[in-house]
């Protein structure tokens, strides 16, 4: 497999934790988290001089989020992923099911929404094309837990298994796409399940409990079919540069156990942030309750006073 379109180099020392951090940026990746950032920026601070509020934990949860993108694809993890399996499956796994959960706390739809200013009568500015698009049949569809969920799994076995990984892996281009690809299918599949951001399907939280671990099971055996492999799966992984030292097949293996391992770190992040979602809605609506029954209260008071001040009169 030629990696030449990379700017790759195959003489890679072997794998160090410093070295894998030095930086090595990818253009694309490094021109669209600095956009994201300056635009969730541009939100904030909007709110901020109108004299709104916005959570911190939202801003930092974001920033965390595009962080972890730009250490996965802007450090030279990318350069040894090119050519170790286990080094790409930290990036897969981390691009596909740690960043989208953090940059969906962040909620930047709903920044985006309060920041945006409406266009005139008649007219579509961004917000309303944003809403457009929030309330299309499109959305929908990709948020439908019966699209996000095969979704999910087949970008595992239908990548891995297939010749399209090595396909894509064969050119920068290719390589790109397949991150992004990671990204998106998980922010619609974390969106219905634990998004802050309002969206066309917003189950029950048992539903989405139960639409998280529909997917995650799928993932451990994937991790597990590549730790029991006993010859190389993928084609790209096959040959690693020989300066790296490291066996093809023990790399595949560590590969898998990342995997595997990573189908439950997620899931526990996600069930935490479902549970505070869940009780937080809950004190929400006790403390609807409990204005109304205040306001009945003291409408039964005023009623019984009225009561009182009218046979005070007829007394009188």
């Amino acid at each position: 497999m030629d990696h030449s379109g990379h700017g790759m180099m195959t003489d890679l020392p072997p794998f160090t934790l410093g070295r894998g951090l030095a930086w090595s940026a990818d253009p694309f990746f490094l021109v669209a988290c600095l956009l994201g950032l300056a635009l969730y920026g541009w939100g904030v601070v909007r709110l901020t001089r109108r004299g709104d509020k916005w959570p911190v934990g939202r801003t930092v949860s974001f920033v965390v989020g595009v962080l972890s993108v730009l250490l996965m694809m802007c450090t030279k993890l990318n350069d040894y992923g090119m050519v170790m399996f286990s080094v790409h499956m930290v990036q897969h796994m981390i691009i596909s099911m740690v960043s989208p959960i953090l940059l969906l706390l962040g909620a930047p739809i709903t920044l985006a929404l309060r920041a945006l200013p409406t266009a005139g009568r008649g007219r579509k500015g961004p917000r309303e094309l944003l809403l457009m698009l929030l309330h299309s049949r499109y959305m929908r569809i990709i948020t439908h837990p019966a699209f996000t969920i095969p979704l999910f799994i087949a970008s595992l076995y239908a990548l891995y298994f297939t010749p399209l990984f090595d396909f894509l892996m064969g050119s920068k281009v290719g390589h790109i796409g397949m991150m992004v690809h990671f990204l998106a299918v998980g922010l619609v599949f974390f969106w219905p399940i634990m998004g802050v951001d309002p969206g066309p399907h917003r189950p029950g939280y048992v539903m989405r409990m139960l639409e998280l671990f529909a997917g995650m099971p799928f993932h451990a055996f994937f991790g597990i079919a590549l730790m029991m492999a006993s010859s190389p799966m993928v084609e790209t992984f096959e040959n690693p540069p020989a300066s790296l030292g490291i066996d093809a097949l023990s790399d595949q293996n560590a590969a898998g156990g990342i995997a595997w391992a990573f189908s439950e770190v997620p899931s526990v992040l996600v069930l935490l942030a479902l549970l505070f979602q869940w009780y937080a809605s809950e004190e929400r609506q006790a403390r609807r309750k409990d204005r109304a029954a205040d306001r009945d209260g003291d409408k039964e008071l005023e009623a019984y006073n009225a009561y009182l001040a009218s046979l005070n009169t007829r007394g009188g």
